[in-house]
């Protein structure tokens, strides 16, 4: 061949290579939706800390889709792979991943499948939580345990969106994976879906944090249709002070309790746990700034970009990720609720004690829906301060949410 035919073909390969021609269409598509997403967490700021890694995560995985790509091919993907080496066997033992026999081929993967490994094996969740820990007082919940129930009656919504998610046509592993969302906890909605159904991992996490973000939309017209005006200017009781070794036994038998009675849950309290009493022993002060701070800055970075590069066209685009937004709304509005009317049964039996608009924030989202609560009861009444008293029900949340994702993975796993 001669060199301008050498030319020719150089270039043809090239042409043939870039984006523009190997790119599937619906790529397109998730682009423009990766930079609204960006824009919504720089401009809007809507959950910027892990909205804007997942935005761009997308982003970078729409383009360069190889970039995701895996060393573990499949036998359906075999013949490709022998034609594009002269029928050359891969040099490799045949592995079975989910039933899968897969051809370990001796090639390197993409840079974020490496990263990725870390929501695959269910590392980057738990280490999470132990930066919530660390950052979390759990003094409003000691001083009220009764803010426990409230917790617990803000996870309805995840049951109730998982029954209908089976009803909708998804298997119950994938009905577990949508029902989470309802907990308002993005880690516990990556970790349980990486779990039970990997392949909705891209949308669930958008679905889970961006309904996080918009706490203070969602909940402030429920919490006020479900609620009098009378109930909302309840002004409560200030919350008894809570000792230091009331503080450092909390974590330890949190931890105790969940590990025997659900051990499935135990990854995720257990690093809550962990992280808090760093927080409270007032011994490891260096580990705990390097739990809120920098562990859990590079963990963010780390989660937030991977579970954004599974967001591709080919599974993003499909009419189930529709299904789970409208699903992943009902969890979020039927938590709202339910923690809610439990706090009017609190109001009833307390004699008018207890604000209900404290129910509301029974969902994972610390501390925004506490804030809300807060909000809005002031609204109603200037005197009235119940953020800490939503706070009790707020951090109850986050470890009612990780039991919850518990008792799915006992079930459905």
């Amino acid at each position: 061949m001669d060199i301008l035919g050498q030319f020719g073909v150089a270039v043809t390969g090239l042409l043939q290579s870039t984006g523009f021609v190997s790119n599937d269409p619906r790529n397109y598509i998730m682009i423009i939706i990766s930079c609204i997403l960006i824009y919504l967490a720089i401009r809007k700021q809507f959950e910027p800390l892990l909205l804007l890694p997942i935005a761009f995560g997308m982003l970078l995985v729409n383009l360069f889709p190889d970039i995701m790509a895996h060393p573990q091919v499949s036998y359906e993907e075999v013949q490709a792979y022998l034609a594009a080496h002269n029928g050359v066997e891969p040099v490799a033992d045949i592995v079975k991943i989910a039933g899968v026999d897969y051809y370990q081929i001796q090639e390197n993967g993409g840079l974020l499948y490496y990263l990725y490994l870390g929501v695959k094996l269910g590392i980057y969740p738990p280490l999470i939580f132990m930066g919530i820990g660390a950052m979390t007082d759990f003094g409003p919940l000691i001083a009220n345990p009764k803010s426990f129930l409230l917790g617990a009656a803000a996870q309805l919504g995840i049951f109730f969106t998982f029954i209908c998610a089976i009803f909708l046509g998804f298997t119950p592993q994938q009905a577990g994976s949508i029902g989470i969302i309802g907990g308002a906890d993005g880690p516990t909605a990556i970790w349980l879906t990486s779990k039970l159904a990997p392949e909705l991992l891209g949308p669930i996490a958008v679905a889970a944090y961006s309904y996080m973000a918009l706490v203070p939309i969602i909940q402030p017209p429920i919490m006020k249709l479900l609620t009098t005006k009378k109930e909302r200017m309840v002004v409560m009781e200030q919350l008894r002070p809570v000792t230091k070794l009331e503080k450092i036994m909390f974590p330890i038998i949190v931890t105790i309790i969940i590990a025997l009675v659900l051990p499935d849950a135990a990854p995720l309290v257990g690093m809550l746990m962990l992280g808090n009493i760093f927080r409270e022993s007032g011994v490891v002060s260096r580990i705990s700034n390097t739990a809120q701070n920098e562990l859990m800055n590079i963990i963010t970075i780390f989660l937030g970009t991977t579970v954004g590069a599974t967001a591709t066209g080919e599974v993003f685009l499909d009419l189930n990720t529709i299904k789970i937004i409208i699903l992943g709304l009902a969890a979020f509005c039927v938590g709202t609720a339910g923690g809610v009317l439990f706090g009017k049964l609190m109001y009833i039996f307390s004699g008018g004690k207890v604000n209900p608009l404290i129910g509301s924030a029974g969902v994972s989202a610390v501390p925004m829906a506490a804030r809300v609560s807060q909000k809005v009861g002031q609204s109603e009444n200037p005197g009235n301060f119940l953020l800490m008293h939503a706070m009790g029900p707020n951090v109850a949340g986050v470890i009612g949410s990780a039991v919850a994702a518990g008792v799915l993975l006992s079930i459905l796993g």
